[in-house]
């Protein structure tokens, strides 16, 4: 596609929400308050506020490859902390794609230069699963699995923050949600995991805010 092509689209755009609405840009520029947080891949099929359905100003956005979410990444970090203490997000999606790139090199023994450090999670997420994923056979339903396991494990991740905690005894929210997109159907898949739950069970490994003793 040629750079003018871009241009064009634009001011087409520009005309198409002027048309429906005179005042669009005018309130666009007051300010956002999203109340979601989207933690997604970057793969250029997969663009959050088409499949979700949401315009400009609904929905605050983080991706990257394989959508992780790591402790030592500053970017994720910071977005996660302006998300949660300054937009008041309530809820935070973690969303995965099926037919994942990301993924895909995790279950491949190969050197693939600076991506090597990056898939180190991803290829974590395999080994801690390794049980369940070794008796899968099918190597579609396999990439399916890890594909989805990964968002598991990247949700557990996003509750281990500090910011998320804070805000989680202080206020009840954000909610934390894994999602998965098919890019073979266009569907969202919720996988339907509780994850209070999920952090209640290792609460006592990775909560902040010191237990109280019994008695107390």
């Amino acid at each position: 596609m040629e750079l003018e092509k871009i241009f064009q689209n634009n001011e087409n755009w520009i005309a198409e929400k002027l048309n429906a609405d005179p005042h669009y840009f005018e309130n666009l520029a007051k300010g956002q308050t999203p109340e979601f947080l989207y933690i997604g891949c970057s793969d250029s099929r997969v663009t959050a506020e088409d499949l979700m359905g949401l315009q400009p100003g609904e929905i605050f956005i983080h991706r990257n490859i394989a959508n992780q979410v790591i402790p030592t990444d500053n970017n994720i970090n910071s977005v996660v902390q302006y998300a949660v203490e300054h937009l008041k997000v309530k809820h935070i999606i973690v969303c995965g794609h099926y037919e994942c790139g990301g993924v895909k090199a995790a279950l491949q023994t190969s050197d693939m230069g600076q991506l090597n450090s990056w898939l180190q999670t991803l290829r974590d997420v395999r080994r801690l699963h390794r049980a369940e994923l070794e008796q899968i056979k099918d190597p579609q339903q396999l990439f399916d699995r890890l594909v989805e396991l990964n968002v598991r494990e990247q949700c557990m991740n996003v509750i281990k923050i500090d910011h998320v905690q804070k805000s989680w005894y202080k206020t009840g929210y954000p909610k934390i949600y894994a999602w998965v997109f098919d890019v073979r159907t266009g569907k969202l898949k919720d996988l339907g995991l509780d994850m209070e739950k999920e952090f209640m069970e290792i609460r006592e490994i990775y909560d902040l805010k010191p237990l109280e003793k019994e008695g107390h």
